[in-house]
């Protein structure tokens, strides 16, 4: 059988580089590398992208949908690592982990990979209202810290400056209009009417991120407790990437955000007292939120074990 074809368009860029690094040592595939000065160039990315059985797309929005209507052929399956196609029609959303989804992405020809603070709420949030334990009509709030290379190349390019303005020395909350591209999907995805109040918060740390969604008890439907959130999240996410960490973690009331940094896997943490819950889902930015996702829904596409070439 002939090696896979993969081209990744936008290998230059974080999530890109991020990819090209667990498929470099691949023999089970064959990458497709564009000429340097030609990356850029229309006429040479629409060759590759037609070339290629499989594409990842590592792109601004809307050089993504010019990718994708370059594509001139029914055979070239496409991951899309940007924002653009996340709640589109005909795309499929790659969160292998989510109840029947794996399946859709196995024969999927259009994936759209999700976000990571996407991930980490989704994470939470759809095992209960996929379950009924939490209705659609919630009105939840969303907090989040995440390390400096999910905000792309020029952020890293400030944070690693060795003159670097001293406000980044601290953590910084944006999105303060309550805005953020990562918010259709956060909705569509768990089947709430309506997003979350939002609160991500930039670190001065390269990788790693915690987002936790807080709840009443009267807020979920039945006698909910942390024993039952437990043993729901555990039954849900048997298998896969996702795990339940133990009833003992975290040791000191701690949760450390950078503590996957380098992995592809996501932990999900249920913390609380009193009626009051606290859920909490770790992982990489840069792995589960991204190029270890991307790689994993490529893994399923094309008939390969799921975990192979990420780090576990």
């Amino acid at each position: 059988m002939n090696k896979p074809k993969i081209y990744i368009d936008g290998r230059e860029g974080t999530t890109g580089l991020q990819i090209y690094d667990r498929l470099a040592g691949r023999e089970d595939v064959e990458l497709l590398l564009i000429d340097e000065d030609k990356r850029k160039d229309t006429a040479e990315r629409k060759k590759f992208l037609n070339a290629a059985d499989l594409v990842f797309l590592c792109l601004p929005d809307a050089a993504a949908k010019e990718a994708v209507s370059l594509i001139e052929n029914q055979h070239t399956r496409v991951i899309d690592a940007s924002t653009a196609h996340r709640t589109a029609p005909g795309w499929v959303y790659g969160f292998p982990e989510l109840s029947g989804q794996r399946e859709k992405i196995r024969s999927a020809r259009l994936v759209a990979n999700p976000g990571c603070y996407a991930t980490g709420f989704i994470s939470l949030v759809r095992p209960l209202v996929e379950r009924g334990v939490l209705s659609p009509k919630a009105r939840l709030t969303c907090h989040a810290l995440s390390g400096y290379t999910g905000a792309g190349k020029k952020a890293i390019a400030q944070y690693e400056a060795p003159d670097r303005d001293k406000e980044l020395d601290s953590p910084r909350h944006y999105a303060v209009s309550l805005t953020h591209k990562h918010l259709p999907e956060m909705a569509a995805v768990t089947g709430l009417e309506r997003p979350p109040i939002f609160m991500p918060m930039i670190c001065d740390y390269p990788q790693g991120m915690v987002v936790t969604v807080p709840l009443w008890a009267e807020d979920l439907t039945g006698e909910a407790s942390i024993e039952s959130l437990r043993a729901l999240y555990a039954d849900y996410y048997a298998g896969g990437l996702v795990a339940l960490r133990p009833a003992d973690a975290p040791a000191c009331g701690f949760i450390g955000s950078n503590n996957l940094a380098g992995q592809d896997t996501l932990q999900i943490f249920v913390n609380g007292s009193e009626g009051r819950f606290l859920l909490s889902a770790r992982l990489d930015n840069l792995g589960k939120g991204a190029s270890g996702a991307a790689v994993q829904n490529m893994n399923i596409m094309l008939g390969f074990d799921e975990c192979t070439g990420l780090a576990l």
